[in-house]
């Protein structure tokens, strides 16, 4: 296998081929997680301890105070039921925000790279899903030893995970790279983005339950994206259920429909971009 100098000296000197491009990618999903805890004493370990202590947290400290606070409302919820439904949702939404956030900021932050190495616009962002399914991964491993330490009862049912997993991570992916393309022409869609995750965020039911919420609210929430692949995971991790059918048509529609979107558009600036950046 050619290094990773020899690999970009080929595509700066001809047009790269899809193996060069497969080899960059990797390199960029290695360099990724090693970058975002440089020169820190544990350093890449960080990738294990963080999503540790968001479980040991979740576990421990919500599934009592939060557990207490839902069950007034009503809630039918276990002692642990709270910690499963906001572990399985929340690690979801971490795989999806920061996916469609970083994907959002690409072109401009490696624009020195694409000046200088003329590599396929539509491969080059590809490393942040990657990189953030090794994230989620890792995370979701801690939530399984949990899940086995209460006793959690698994079923078949989990081998939909995965599925719901490349659907929401494709519509993230599609929904960043429409904005990460417009925003090297209009600067302010990153900050519209990172603000807008924030209100989607508490726009949907997380960290706390559906049925606290007037019934007004619950069928406008039917209509909300996130909604439908955080219930897919509470309905088989928590509940023991097949996920909704249409919740997943749906989701697989619009992250399709994005991609699409996408990929036209940036056939249509791709030159101008290179220029802009």
């Amino acid at each position: 296998m050619p290094s990773s100098s020899q690999t970009l000296h080929d595509i700066k000197q001809n047009k790269p081929s899809i193996r060069q491009q497969l080899h960059v990618l990797l390199a960029f999903v290695r360099q990724d997680l090693i970058e975002r805890y440089s020169g820190s004493l544990l350093g890449g370990a960080w990738s294990l301890v963080m999503p540790l202590i968001q479980i040991l947290i979740f576990t421990l400290i919500f599934s009592k105070i939060m557990g207490m606070k839902l069950a007034t409302f009503g809630a039918d919820l276990t002692e642990y039921g709270y910690s499963i439904y906001l572990v399985s949702g929340i690690l979801a939404w971490n795989a999806f925000s920061t996916t469609m956030s970083r994907t959002s900021k690409v072109f401009l932050e490696k624009a020195a790279l694409i000046k200088k190495v003329p590599m396929s616009l539509k491969m080059l962002p590809l490393y942040i899903p990657v990189s953030e399914t090794v994230i989620f991964v890792i995370a979701y491993l801690f939530f399984t030893v949990f899940l086995v330490l209460i006793g959690y009862q698994f079923s078949w049912l989990w081998l939909w995970l995965p599925v719901i997993y490349v659907l929401h991570q494709m519509m993230a992916w599609a929904i960043g790279f429409i904005c990460g393309v417009l925003s090297v022409f209009i600067r302010d869609i990153n900050q519209m983005v990172d603000v807008g995750l924030q209100v989607w965020f508490w726009a949907t039911p997380i960290v706390y339950v559906l049925d606290i919420v007037p019934e007004t609210m619950q069928t406008l929430m039917s209509w909300n994206p996130a909604f439908w692949f955080i219930d897919s995971y509470h309905q088989v991790i928590l509940y023991q259920k097949m996920p909704e059918m249409s919740y997943l048509i749906a989701t697989a529609g619009i992250g399709g429909l994005a991609l699409i979107v996408a990929y036209k558009l940036l056939g249509k600036l791709e030159k101008d971009l290179r220029d802009f950046i």
